[in-house]
């Protein structure tokens, strides 16, 4: 999923839209309009470019973390327990060492 986070972009109708409210203190709400003016903003556009680019941020973290257990797991596993050359392998292992012999010998 794509999302456009880039501040400069203005809000526009594309299909369906959701409605997103949340309930804030008076001066977390002043602070995120203060926020939004220096990046000339409203606040609707700022909230929803800086929660796009959290989630963003948090969905590749967390896929990363676990991309990189899963892989280092299985990676240590094939170096502490590998399988057996398949007979293919040997013989593309036999056939690679033939044909640089071969050009060795030009």
């Amino acid at each position: 999923m794509e999302l456009d986070t880039d501040p400069t972009t203005k809000p526009h109708k594309v299909g369906k839209t959701a409605r997103l409210e949340a309930r804030v203190t008076v001066d977390q709400k002043q602070l995120m309009e203060r926020a939004a003016s220096l990046r000339g903003q409203n606040l609707t556009e700022f909230m929803i470019s800086v929660l796009a680019d959290a989630a963003t941020q948090t969905i590749k973290d967390r896929e990363l973390i676990e991309l990189t257990d899963r892989d280092r797991l299985i990676f240590a596993e094939a170096l502490l327990n590998p399988e057996p050359p398949s007979e293919r392998g040997i013989a593309d292992a036999k056939w690679y060492q033939q044909m640089m012999s071969k050009q060795g010998q030009r």
